[in-house]
């Protein structure tokens, strides 16, 4: 099968996903900075959630850029990323709901946990429809950085129990570590 159908629904769901987490965000009460304040966890975590999608998304896109072909396996892998990345705009609710306490921000800590796997399922369903010695498998190599990953996800869950600003430091520096665009694949397709 082609991959146009995917990446053109993949692309939908990510510009929705976008577009519901803004429309959680709440117009200031006020007119000058002071009003600021009591949004400014709200949009903390609105811009932190974005910066994820657009990591996903950006990585999606390089992903599906060596994909020559598509089978019902990363059709339903697809999905399954797509899924945990769809609960994004719910969680950034119930934390804003919450006030930012332990089990909303443990809750969204499962949720990036379960889209950094499901990325992770994603790109291991596509090597085996491609093959271990196609473009995609040489440019993965370890993933030493989706590996580290999990691990710091899987760490702040029960720290969110700790103190959830933990969690959130735990969040920011996954975030961090992947804001420049991974070039893996951009650098095999080159070669």
């Amino acid at each position: 099968m082609g991959k146009g159908r995917l990446e053109a629904f993949s692309d939908g769901v990510f510009a929705i996903i976008l577009t519901i987490m803004v429309l959680e965000l709440k117009v200031p009460q006020g007119a000058d900075f002071e009003a600021l304040r009591p949004v400014a966890p709200v949009f903390f975590t609105y811009v932190l959630s974005f910066v994820f999608v657009g990591i996903y998304w950006n990585n999606h896109h390089h992903l599906f850029h060596v994909v020559q072909r598509v089978n019902g396996n990363i059709l339903w892998a697809n999905l399954h990323l797509l899924f945990w990345l769809s609960l994004f705009p719910w969680l950034l609710g119930w934390m804003q709901a919450g006030h930012f306490t332990s089990w909303p921000t443990a809750m969204y800590g499962v949720a990036l946990l379960m889209a950094a796997v499901a990325y992770t399922i994603l790109t291991r369903t596509i090597v085996a429809n491609q093959g271990h010695d196609s473009a995609l498998a040489a440019a993965l190599g370890s993933d030493l950085k989706g590996k580290l990953s999990i691990v710091v996800y899987a760490a702040a869950i029960p720290l969110a129990f700790v103190h959830p600003r933990i969690s959130d430091a735990f969040f920011v520096a996954v975030a961090l570590m992947w804001l420049v665009p991974d070039r893996r694949i951009e650098t095999k397709v080159k070669e």
